[in-house]
């Protein structure tokens, strides 16, 4: 357990680029270097993520540790991964109003964000080769790659994984074995959340407490799509609250430091509650991300026991092949046109792609190096 914490708790440290790029590094960590998991049992909790609301690269992270070690094995999972970020969010919303001279810090990002761009291309490339083999696959991954480029959105990202489905159900389905079962859901962690979700709106004017946890906890329930999507559910609910200023620092801080940008809610929290600031952090972090884990739950022994029946596992083909064109659209947009500014910035990438793939350098290496390439670059 102290392993599976200290691996994502690293992580969580070098984890930059938001929700596209924290998926590429815990398939190298867990696909590839520690074969914790197999690519096909990768794919599935990434499919999984994809239809549940709330923070996708958390889930996914805490599903690992499920399958690794259990509920507690999830918990520190997830524990390790978000300390990091939840650390640096506190510290910033603590020093925000003397952070007045970024330029350096710009600099730091962008080099970490082409580092993303080569981790989201590594991953997407290793999970074409391995899904995208049959025609059927191959015409799945191409045709979710253009309707997400041509018309992003959470409404196209659903529909093109349930037609990635139904396609898959009927052409790519094994006859060979068919284990049966009934489903046999989790209920608990699923009445838990429909209680919250239902019956905290009608407490939360009891006190500024159970308001701010009703605002958050409303907020990861509502979150399809990423870590981006938070923003305008957060300043529909709290906005008002504070300052604008405030808001869009929090945000930007999120988007600049590693690990899952629901951390915003560290820093609207601790700004929220002046008279017990950490408390409110931490109860607003909590809030957020609670939802999401609260559906997994529900659902990830159920999804797991139906992976073998021929239908649901052509289902899972279909998805599978469909996430690798999923995870290309989100390679153009957001994580490559947000960092490749320049031919410059692309010749970083073509070269970083050589040191990753074919040189294995470690990620701890790779961040260091495009730390220094992002502020060798800045200063000229």
């Amino acid at each position: 357990m102290f392993s599976l914490f200290k691996t994502f708790f690293l992580l969580g440290w070098v984890s930059f680029g938001g929700p596209a790029a924290h998926i590429g590094y815990f398939r190298q960590a867990f696909v590839e270097k520690r074969q914790w998991l197999s690519d096909d049992e990768y794919a599935q909790l990434v499919a999984l993520s994809q239809f549940l609301p709330g923070p996708g690269s958390s889930q996914v992270g805490f599903a690992v540790g499920y399958k690794k070690g259990g509920l507690l094995g999830g918990v520190l999972a997830f524990i390790g991964f978000t300390l990091p970020s939840v650390l640096i969010m506190l510290v910033l919303a603590t020093l925000s109003t003397q952070l007045t001279d970024l330029a350096w810090f710009e600099s730091v990002i962008h080099g970490l964000k082409l580092l993303a761009v080569v981790v989201v291309a590594d991953a997407t490339w290793g999970m074409y080769n391995n899904f995208c083999k049959e025609k059927i696959g191959l015409g799945l991954f191409v045709f979710t790659a253009i309707a997400l480029l041509v018309f992003p959105g959470i409404a196209t990202q659903i529909a093109v994984l349930f037609i990635a489905a139904i396609v898959g159900m009927q052409a790519l389905r094994s006859d060979n074995q068919q284990r049966q079962g009934k489903f046999k859901a989790n209920w608990t962690p699923l009445i838990i959340f429909f209680a919250l979700f239902a019956g905290l709106p009608f407490i939360a004017h009891l006190n500024s407490e159970l308001g701010i946890f009703n605002s958050f906890f409303q907020a990861g329930s509502l979150v399809f799509g990423g870590g981006h999507v938070v923003l305008p559910l957060l300043q529909n609910l709290v906005g008002d609250q504070l300052s604008p200023d405030a808001f869009l620092t929090g945000y930007a801080a999120a988007q600049a430091v590693p690990g899952p940008m629901f951390t915003f809610a560290t820093y609207l929290g601790y700004d929220l509650m002046p008279n017990a600031p950490i408390f409110g952090a931490l109860m607003a972090t909590l809030a957020v991300f609670l939802p999401g884990f609260l559906l997994l739950l529900g659902v990830l022994k159920h999804w797991n026991q139906l992976a073998d029946i021929p239908k649901v596992n052509g289902a899972l083909k279909g998805v599978n092949a469909a996430v690798v064109g999923l995870l290309l659209s989100a390679l153009y947009q957001p994580v490559f046109t947000s960092a490749v500014l320049s031919k410059l910035d692309f010749a970083i990438v073509v070269l970083g792609l050589y040191l990753l793939k074919h040189k294995k350098l470690p990620i701890v290496s790779m961040v260091v190096l495009f730390i220094l390439t992002g502020l060798f670059t800045g200063w000229f």
